[in-house]
């Protein structure tokens, strides 16, 4: 089985072997996209809840309240990724882990013979260009492939290499220091407070994500598989700005439904290293 969807070899990996000897073979009918200044190869191969209230502090955080943020980038149309979905459902089973499943969306319109197309029903632009911030940061390119993994906003691997992803979890909890500390509690009313004075500069972000998903595919690479995807993030929505000093951001708009879930991340500017990050407490 082919471990990943890649658009050239010889590619730089921050964590893990060298890249494939060969590339997949391209489907006749698919030949490229440019996304966002990225050329893509297309190769074979969320019941209403109260809103949350949140206090962030400078702090040295334990694994418990401060996890490693596992991001995967992934298509319900890619042949190679439903392995790596299936370790992140693993992976979002434990306490210091925080795992993310983002769906890009250059996979929906490559043709896969007479299967056709499927466009990935949790797509977007949005994490299409979040993937590619993360290439050009970590691997100093804008060509992006999946199953991708990126922890701790710094570190990536293929999905569905384990031991690399594993590895790679491993440094990133090894250096926590100068965190930004996490506590969620859920009330009538979305009120963030932070507070502390690191020196480090961030975004604060509030995901929102589908906890648990089966999709049954009718087109694609995947026709006629029924795939199981967890913590597929729906929404990222900018709440405020760490800036090392006190200060309060109120949300407005923010609910729950029935099976969703919810985390914040503090995030360096530039889409680089998470700063700070914590899940919702579950309900």
């Amino acid at each position: 089985m082919r471990d990943a969807t890649r658009p050239f070899t010889g590619l730089p990996r921050t964590i893990g072997e060298a890249a494939p000897a060969s590339p997949a073979r391209l489907h006749k009918n698919v030949i490229g996209l440019r996304v966002a200044g990225a050329y893509i190869c297309g190769m074979k191969k969320l019941v209403p809840l109260a809103v949350a209230s949140l206090t962030l502090a400078a702090a040295t955080a334990s694994a418990d309240n401060d996890p490693v943020v596992v991001e995967l980038f992934t298509s319900q149309s890619c042949y190679s990724c439903p392995p790596a979905e299936k370790f992140l459902g693993e992976l979002a089973g434990r306490k210091d882990v925080l795992a993310l499943e983002f769906h890009v969306d250059y996979w929906n319109d490559l043709v896969f013979g007479e299967a056709g197309r499927w466009k990935d029903v949790f797509s977007k632009r949005a994490f299409t260009e979040r993937q590619i911030g993360y290439n050009q940061r970590i691997r100093e390119q804008s060509n992006v492939y999946t199953p991708q993994m990126v922890v701790g906003g710094r570190l990536e691997a293929v999905g569905s290499h384990r031991a690399n992803v594993l590895s790679a979890i491993e440094a990133s909890a090894t250096d926590r220091n100068d965190r930004v500390r996490i506590e969620i509690a859920l009330d009538p009313e979305t009120n963030v407070t932070l507070a502390g004075d690191s020196v480090e500069r961030g975004t604060v972000w509030l995901v929102r994500f589908v906890e648990r998903h089966r999709t049954d595919v009718r087109g694609g690479e995947n026709k006629g598989k029924s795939l199981v995807n967890h913590h597929v993030v729906t929404e990222v929505r900018r709440i405020g700005e760490w800036a090392g000093q006190g200060m309060s951001v109120t949300v407005t708009d923010f609910s729950l439904a029935a099976g969703e879930g919810c985390a914040v991340l503090v995030q360096d500017d530039r889409q680089g290293p998470i700063l700070g990050a914590g899940a919702c407490p579950a309900l």
